[in-house]
């Protein structure tokens, strides 16, 4: 399956030394081969999940950042960012709010009201009521990448949908049930007539999250209902049936949520899998959703830094969890949450996230932060279509290994140890040979004979 050749090695270090910088100078065979080398061997015929893309959130304010940039600025930045050649890192998948996110300027809705007001016939559903960059931007980035896979969510209904009648807080209405999937129904359709096809969308953003601006409580009865009755026959009304749905998107801490979603035979029938986050509980969750429902697809759909944090630490933490972890977990996506913030960590609702430290920094100059790091690690080489195949080590270094389309062996490792360390990969009767440095995580890719 490999060559002789050693592989080629793209590296990033938690002292920043290297930044995703490819490894000029192989190692020899004392570094990496021989007896008494730790060895991670690989089995490419036992194939895993089938990997859908690696990306970041476009929030409102990401896309306002960029899109306001110089037009061949901006345009040199899409390349980087969506194309896997030359010095792009090929992003393959992208977030979307439907309405606000808690990253927009402003708490908005496409179809928002006056105080007291209703509009059950969505006759003042505006598509272009906020946010105004995403959509330019969007069609900007799919001349670029144009099988670029898209998820949406709303962080919020309307407000005159809810029992408090505000932006924050708050659960839907008995009487909106229908209305809502209405609602979502007329988002995707006005996303298709400007050229955007939505691949899957969520019913609801951290469903159990009150305190976020915007914000929308779900409980996992209601989200149920909600699928089973109202937005799942309304997406096969309106000839929709290729847009996946997914529940949950919230913390690996209540994996009983999507388990209860799921355990409802109606509301399953419409659901394509769940959607998570790790802001509390543990990445193995995903695994123990996935052997109960199999079937079920898992994407992992956000996860923040914070200007409290330290580049090392979090680029560590982030590889270790949110890469490596949720993909060895059944993930079949891995989003990192947000791309783009300015220098003071703008914009953001008045409550919303004020620390939130996106991909990209944009201000007087670009800066590259961690989470665009831990995506390109994965996104330029592991495209769509990959699998994750099989592998064990005698050593504990966190790595994931995956099989490309072109036939390519992909492995991202993690050396989170003090001290340099080298080991061999095997796979069938072919071993390369690998040096990680200290605390460095590693994309390790081969060509087949």
């Amino acid at each position: 399956m490999f060559t002789a050749d050693e592989p080629a090695v793209w590296l990033t270090s938690a002292d920043r030394s290297r930044l995703f910088q490819r490894q000029e100078k192989k190692p020899g065979p004392a570094a990496g081969s021989g007896p008494g080398r730790p060895v991670i061997g690989i089995d490419a015929e036992r194939r895993y999940q089938r990997m859908e893309g690696f990306g970041f959130a476009l929030t409102g304010g990401s896309a306002m950042l960029i899109g306001r940039l110089p037009a061949a600025e901006r345009a040199a930045l899409l390349r980087e960012l969506f194309l896997p050649d030359g010095d792009g890192i090929g992003v393959s998948f992208l977030r979307l709010g439907i309405g606000a996110s808690d990253l927009s300027e402003q708490c908005f809705s496409y179809d928002d009201r006056p105080d007291g007001a209703s509009d059950f016939a969505l006759a003042h559903f505006d598509i272009e009521a906020g946010d105004n960059e995403v959509i330019s931007l969007l069609r900007e980035i799919l001349a670029v990448n144009p099988v670029l896979s898209l998820i949406a969510t709303p962080w919020s209904a309307p407000p005159w949908m809810k029992t408090n009648r505000s932006f924050i807080g708050g659960k839907l209405r008995r009487d909106c049930y229908s209305v809502y999937a209405a609602y979502l129904v007329r988002y995707l359709q006005a996303m298709r007539q400007r050229g955007i096809i939505i691949h899957a969308i969520t019913p609801q953003n951290e469903p159990l999250n009150d305190r976020n601006e915007p914000s929308m409580v779900m409980v996992a009865g209601e989200q149920a209902e909600f699928i089973k009755n109202y937005l799942g026959p309304a997406l096969q009304e309106a000839s929709l049936t290729d847009v996946e749905l997914f529940c949950w998107d919230h913390n690996c801490d209540v994996k009983a949520y999507p388990l209860a979603v799921f355990a409802d035979p109606d509301a399953r029938r419409y659901l394509s899998g769940s959607a998570w986050h790790l802001y509390a509980g543990d990445i193995s969750a995903l695994s123990e959703v996935h052997r109960a429902y199999p079937e079920m697809k898992l994407y992992f759909t956000e996860q923040w830094v914070g200007t409290d944090g330290q580049f090392g630490a979090d680029l560590l933490w982030h590889i270790r969890n949110v890469l490596i972890g949720s993909v060895n977990h059944w993930s079949r996506a891995v989003l990192e949450w947000n791309l783009a913030s300015d220098p003071l960590c703008r914009p953001h609702t008045p409550g919303g996230a004020p620390n939130c430290v996106g991909a990209l920094t944009i201000g007087e100059r670009i800066t590259r932060n961690v989470a665009y790091y831990v995506i390109a690690h994965a996104a330029k080489f592991v495209r769509p279509g990959s699998f994750r195949i099989h592998s064990e080590a005698d050593i504990n270094l966190p790595h994931a290994v995956f099989l490309t389309p072109a036939g390519s062996i992909v492995l991202i490792v993690l050396n989170d140890r003090a001290e340099p360390q080298s080991l061999r990969v095997r796979c069938r009767s072919k071993e390369a040979a690998v040096m990680l440095p200290a605390r460095t995580v590693a994309t390790c890719v081969w060509r087949p004979e």
